[in-house]
C-alpha cells in the first residue's frame, strides 16, 4: 500500500532535478475521549524510531475506505471503542517535503465499550490520561509524535 516514486520535475529555473516521493494511502487518527477530561493513548514500539511512543489511536486507510469509516473502525480495532460521536477537526500533510500522506485527524466521544481488534503484529498498551497528565506529559517531552501533538495540544486549549 506504500510506494515510492523517482521523478523528474521541473523547477521554477527550468532545470530539471529528480524527487522521491512516498506514496502513502492516507491515514486517519482519533483523539477519544471516553469520559470528560480524560482521553486514550496507545503506546506501542515504533521501528523507524527506534522507540516506545504514546500516540492516539490511528491507522492507514484500506483502498476506497472514506476517512470517518476507517476512523471508526481503527478506534474499534485499537481500542474497543465505538464512538456515538465523530468529528473531523484536521486535515494535514504529515511530511510534504517527501511523502503524500494525507492524515485526518477526529474527535471522538460518547464512547461505547467493545472488543479489542488488534492486528496480529500490532502490540499496544491502552491507556486513559487526564488533561492535567497529558498536559504535564507534553511539557516533559514524553510526547513525541506529531499527530497526538497537534490532537492534544487542541484537546487541551480552552473552550469557549
Amino acid at each position: 500500500m506504500i510506494g515510492l516514486k523517482k521523478l523528474t520535475v521541473e523547477l521554477p529555473n527550468g532545470r530539471q532535478s529528480t524527487r522521491e516521493v512516498v506514496v502513502h494511502p492516507g491515514a486517519v487518527a482519533i483523539l477519544a475521549e471516553p469520559v470528560p477530561d480524560e482521553v486514550i493513548l496507545v503506546r506501542q514500539y515504533r521501528k523507524a524510531c527506534e522507540t516506545s511512543l504514546w500516540e492516539i489511536p490511528a491507522g492507514k486507510l484500506e483502498p476506497g475506505e472514506e476517512p470517518m469509516a476507517a476512523a471508526r473502525r481503527e478506534l474499534s480495532e485499537e481500542t474497543g471503542y465505538t464512538a456515538g460521536r465523530l468529528e473531523k477537526i484536521y486535515q494535514f500533510y504529515t511530511s510534504p517535503g517527501f511523502a503524500n500522506e494525507k492524515l485526518y485527524v477526529f474527535y471522538a466521544n460518547e464512547l461505547a465499550t467493545g472488543e479489542v481488534h488488534l492486528d496480529e503484529d500490532e502490540f499496544v498498551e491502552t491507556r486513559q490520561f487526564t488533561r492535567d497528565e497529558v498536559t504535564a506529559m507534553m511539557k516533559r517531552g514524553e510526547i513525541e509524535d506529531a499527530k497526538t501533538l497537534v490532537a492534544l495540544l487542541w484537546w487541551c486549549q480552552p473552550r469557549v
